[in-house]
């Protein structure tokens, strides 16, 4: 069986509606043989990487940038998955109140110099997330699942 990982910071209402989209994108009945594991940024670890097939992440844009929790997930585990996690597929969303620039750069740049692929593109909010945004997320948790099944 696949396993997803989804690594998010979910610090506000704004946030956590996304992600909760996400979630029931990348569970969809439809989506089948894969396993979803869901972690806070600041709780998910390199073993986390390691065993998954895929990745979802999210984050708010703080100061210009993601947030310091999904930048330390990053530092965490950067080296010890680089080699190892080449050419995964991941997707990710950005929420911001008027910029969400800075942090769409860092995520790119850091998922680069990984080498993973991407298998959706990005969801980008800002000020709160409507009915087409909440759809845009259930959209790219299902197409990231289910380009893992088997």
């Amino acid at each position: 069986m696949a396993t997803l990982l989804i690594v998010h910071h979910t610090p506000s209402p704004n946030c956590q509606a996304m992600f909760e989209a996400l979630v029931a994108g990348a569970t969809a009945p439809e989506i089948e043989g894969v396993r979803v594991v869901r972690r806070a940024a600041l709780s998910a670890t390199a073993s986390d990487v390691l065993a998954a097939d895929g990745y979802l992440l999210g984050t708010p844009a703080n100061l210009g940038y993601m947030s310091g929790a999904l930048k330390h997930f990053f530092d965490q585990v950067y080296y010890p998955c680089l080699d190892e996690t080449q050419g995964r597929p991941f997707g990710y969303y950005v929420h911001g109140g008027n910029d969400v620039t800075g942090a769409v750069r860092g995520v790119e740049s850091i998922t680069t110099g990984l080498g993973w692929r991407s298998a959706a593109e990005a969801v980008t909010v800002t000020g709160e997330p409507n009915k087409a945004d909440i759809e845009r997320c259930w959209e790219l948790g299902a197409t990231v699942a289910a380009g893992l099944m088997r």
